[in-house]
């Protein structure tokens, strides 16, 4: 159903609600469930996107996990959403608890191989690239560092 909605629309509507969904989350510290993937290429590179909102750095793909919903197939459905392939060989690495935004979120840190191109949606994901773990660019997201050590 978002797909009827142009892609620079899709864009500035998930602008907006994610200073929304900051705003609610420092009022009423929800208890947050999300998935990450560190997903790997043939040569051992790292794939990481950049958002289409929030600050502009790279980052893991990521995203949440529905009440009940298993966290690899949450972490399966994410990935084909956002960047249009799949994943191979998901092993979970670690499950942390973090802070984020005022909310209490509860990651499950995957890593996997890539089955095909990855094909970034341009609503979500705008850019995707890959980099060599010890070649990281410059404007990464904090967190991305600290789950790279758990390969």
């Amino acid at each position: 159903m978002l797909y009827l909605i142009p892609a620079p629309a899709h864009r500035a509507v998930l602008s907006i609600g994610y200073r929304v969904r900051r705003w609610y989350w420092r009022w009423r510290r929800p208890e947050l469930r999300g998935v990450a993937v560190i997903a790997l290429n043939p040569a051992g590179e790292v794939l990481l996107v950049r958002l289409s909102y929030g600050p502009r750095v790279w980052s893991l793909p990521a995203g949440g996990r529905g009440r009940g919903e298993d966290p690899e197939l949450a972490a399966r459905r994410e990935f084909s959403e956002e960047l249009g392939c799949e994943l191979a060989g998901v092993r979970l690495l670690d499950t942390t608890s973090e802070p984020l935004h005022g909310a209490h979120d509860t990651v499950h840190v995957f890593a996997a191989e890539l089955i095909g191109d990855v094909r970034p949606d341009g609503r979500e994901v705008i850019e995707a690239r890959f980099f060599p773990r010890d070649a990281l660019p410059d404007r990464v997201e904090r967190r991305v560092r600290r789950r790279l050590v758990l390969l």
